[in-house]
């Protein structure tokens, strides 16, 4: 009852929010709805009638599907930049299979019969089409718009990822912070629209002929009405525009704390750190939030604003390990040292920037960095035993991992399993503390904050120490939870807020503070 108290207290308190995204949602689904039906009905009706080419058609629609989602989103970016617009047309895409194949079924489907009475009785072509195998197919056709209304309500949570709004933004930042709340406040919405709109629409499939043509017209008018939704005007006070991480959206030592100690309103959309670098760049952002070891930041001619009133604790990069794996074999902890203290700040951008920006491999990033630095042997090919190494998603995790990794094989008989691009926090500690990876990189504000959620008052006191903050994580992530935080790597990759360099000059903002000051006078 507690739980479900707390997700009820959550969703009340974030009831604003969710509306917002509901409606977003709704919109985003039935935007996309609506123009695949205008495109993949006369489709279905073209190949109907033109069979030679209907395998050509649905097969083509049938290879769209098959595209993972997410890289169908990341497809549209380089042609419709990031916001609704790619998630509108990447949804469309994911509809029109149901509906031109249903379509087509339903009209090759009437009965021979039928259409020759209709002939005998004189009428033309699109009179036969209009008046009768439209209207005798039309539940088969409303069934593939019940499919394709299912399967976009579902996929639209994506766009969140591309900065397009809707109940992603609460199911990827629960996830990213451990929240379970937030991740449902998300998914249940998302999931009973699922289960409403195939509802209505069941009940519209069910409708004879004469009432189904009444039925279509209605449901016409509630696509345009659904559709209107994303539409709808928000309350927003800045014409400046930032866009945060789902995890930055939802952290102490994020949005939330932006707004607590600095009092920071500014308009945001919710997008994945893949993209909003770049979207920076192209001024289709004017504020991110982002890592300061990052390689992009060199790419892009992007500058970090001072911190001037320390939000943001210091994120040293460590090594976490489960106890019962050093004790099980001793010789991984110095192994794992080894890296520490030769990656400082500006060698770890550097190694990103190879990564994020020139697109060279990880391992390839990983074996240079190695050798340079005389740690890199070849591989013992052992087999005492197995470690499980995860990492997060992005280049800098991955680079770790592979040092880690020949590291590893070159100065033990262990063999290594990797498990990269875990996703977030959430999950990478989750696989850590269910025994399905061994260890992974961690950073200390993150273990502070996100997983032990420490008391605010800790937090003051020790914040702007990056000893207290590691001393303070190693020792309660052994007492809460078995597990050992080996020696920081060096470097510190902190949270901070990004702008364009040339718009931060222009504007004279080079602190938070002031940034803030100018988007109140905004």
């Amino acid at each position: 009852m507690d739980e479900q108290q707390s997700l009820w207290s959550f969703m009340m308190q974030q009831s604003g929010k969710l509306l917002e995204q509901t409606f977003q949602h709704i919109g985003l689904t039935f935007i996309s709805l609506f123009l695949s039906i205008l495109i993949g009905v006369p489709l279905g009706v073209w190949i109907s009638d033109k069979q030679k080419y209907s395998g050509l058609i649905l097969g083509f629609a049938g290879i769209l599907q098959t595209i993972p989602s997410i890289a169908l989103l990341g497809f549209m970016i380089p042609l419709l930049g990031i916001g609704e617009n790619p998630a509108i047309v990447a949804l469309m895409l994911y509809a029109f299979l149901p509906i031109i194949r249903n379509t087509y079924t339903g009209l090759t489907g009437v009965n021979s019969s039928v259409i020759d009475a209709a002939k005998g009785m004189g009428m033309s072509a699109s009179q036969i089409l209009l008046k009768v195998k439209l209207p005798l197919a039309m539940p088969v056709i409303l069934a593939g718009i019940r499919t394709a209304t299912v399967i976009n309500v579902g996929v639209a949570t994506l766009a969140a990822y591309i900065g397009a709004g809707g109940l992603g933004e609460f199911i990827f930042g629960g996830i990213a912070l451990n929240n379970t709340n937030m991740i449902l406040a998300g998914a249940i919405p998302a999931a009973l629209l699922a289960i409403l709109f195939d509802f209505l629409l069941s009940k519209v499939q069910k409708l004879n002929v004469k009432k189904a043509r009444t039925a279509t017209w209605a449901v016409s008018v509630l696509l345009i009405v659904f559709s209107s939704f994303y539409l709808l005007p928000q309350a927003y006070g800045s014409k400046m525009l930032a866009g945060f991480t789902p995890e930055f959206m939802g952290r102490s030592d994020g949005y939330l704390g932006l707004k607590d100690k600095y009092d920071l309103r500014v308009r945001t959309v919710v997008i994945s750190d893949a993209v909003m670098y770049k979207a920076a760049y192209e001024s289709k952002l004017d504020v991110i939030s982002g890592y300061s070891t990052d390689g992009r930041l060199k790419a892009y001619d992007l500058v970090v604003l001072q911190d001037d009133k320390t939000i943001f604790p210091p994120y040293y990069a460590a090594p976490i390990v489960r106890l019962e794996i050093l004790q099980k074999f001793p010789e991984i902890g110095p192994v794992l040292n080894l890296l520490s203290g030769i990656i400082n700040d500006s060698i770890m951008t550097e190694l990103n920037y190879r990564v994020d920006y020139l697109k060279q491999s990880p391992e390839k990033v990983a074996k240079d960095f190695l050798i340079d630095k005389k740690l890199y042997k070849e591989p013992r090919n052992g087999n005492k035993g197995v470690i499980r190494m995860g990492s997060k998603i992005f280049g800098e995790q991955y680079i770790l991992i592979q040092m880690y990794t020949m590291l590893m094989q070159a100065n033990t008989d262990l063999k290594v399993e990797t498990k990269t691009g875990l996703g977030g926090t959430k999950i990478c500690f989750d696989a850590l503390t269910n025994n399905q990876i061994d260890l992974y990189p961690e950073y200390t504000g993150t273990g502070l904050l996100v997983i032990l959620k420490t008391p605010a008052k800790i937090v003051e006191r020790i914040i702007s120490n990056k000893d207290s903050v590691f001393n303070y994580v190693q020792q309660e992530f052994s007492r809460r939870y078995q597990i050992k935080w080996l020696r920081p790597i060096g470097f510190n990759n902190a949270y901070a807020l990004m702008m364009r360099r040339k718009q931060a000059e222009d504007l004279k903002i080079q602190t938070i503070s002031q940034l803030k000051m100018y988007i109140d006078k905004d």
